[in-house]
């Protein structure tokens, strides 16, 4: 069942799985600006409600969603014609596909910004392969019993990768 959408505080939205909290969509939108700009491409790993996928849709243009829980993909779809975001899904600047995260979307890549909405146990290196350089992702990266931290990593445009630890987190886990 759905939450109380004022609350800043992750809400569970079904089939065990939450959308993060509104800071963190936030703080994940801030870090990924500078590769959200118009004619730029993203990709939204765990899309789950559609929200954050239709947010760097609006600021770049076009973003790629992969959803695990193929019983979310349609959900979304409506969630985003609800709110009246229908026309990014008739022209394909949203699309939103079942499918492992962990793996991106090799056919569509490159991108200049990836958002990982759950945690991986490590950082998945095919994603790191599917940056455009340059590209960013964020990704939170550590077991469920153990420290999660939310990582940026970075591709320069000579495609040398930075890391760095931004904060740290709590998200679910990252079906791989």
């Amino acid at each position: 069942t759905w939450g109380n959408p004022y609350v800043d505080s992750p809400q569970g939205i079904g089939y065990g799985v939450t959308i993060s909290a509104p800071h963190m969509h936030a703080m994940c939108l801030q870090l990924l600006k500078d590769y959200l700009k118009p004619g730029q491409r993203s990709l939204d790993i765990g899309s789950g409600s559609g929200y954050l996928t239709a947010c760097m849709a609006e600021m770049c243009g076009r973003c790629y969603g992969i959803e695990y829980i193929s019983e979310l993909v349609p959900i979304s779809i409506t969630n985003l014609i609800k709110d009246g975001k229908k026309h990014l899904l008739d022209f394909n600047q949203i699309v939103i596909r079942h499918g492992d995260g962990s793996k991106g979307w090799p056919e569509l890549a490159p991108f200049n910004a990836i958002h990982v909405g759950a945690a991986a146990p490590r950082l998945p290196q095919e994603l790191v392969n599917q940056l455009a350089s340059p590209g960013r992702l964020v990704i939170p990266v550590g077991p469920q019993d153990g420290d999660q931290y939310l990582m940026v990593i970075d591709k320069d445009e000579n495609g040398r990768i930075t890391e760095r630890r931004e904060c740290g987190v709590r998200y679910v886990p990252l079906h791989m």
